[in-house]
């Protein structure tokens, strides 16, 4: 009888040291699973062309930065060259008004003689 508790012991032992192989296993396969899984979610999110949101997103970030920008340049002391601090229509160029600087190229071409 003794004999047969100590082979059962070991043969438990065994047994359960296999089960925690195994059970180590599958988990490093489903941890492997798992970022395959993330790394091709992220690979479809960067091949996915930009939505009407993103874009809409994208331009309220970009109006915000350029708020925060004009507020920096604001603050900034004036240059002693001579030259203004701020150019003027530089908001209206950034937030994306069609308003033309007077002094551009544009305003000073001529119509042509007859």
């Amino acid at each position: 009888m003794q004999a047969t508790v100590g082979s059962a012991e070991r043969q438990r032992d065994r047994t359960q040291g296999a089960i925690d192989d195994i059970a180590g296993t599958v988990d490093n396969l489903r941890r492997g699973a798992e970022a395959s899984l993330a790394r091709g979610r992220r690979a479809l999110d960067d091949a996915r062309p930009a939505s009407h949101e993103d874009i809409r997103e994208l331009r309220a970030e970009v109006r915000r930065i350029g708020r925060r920008l004009d507020e920096i340049e604001e603050r900034l002391p004036a240059k002693r060259s001579g030259l203004p601090a701020k150019r003027s229509g530089s908001t209206a160029k950034r937030s994306g008004s069609t308003a033309k600087k007077s002094g551009s190229s544009a305003a000073r071409r001529k119509p042509p003689s007859s």
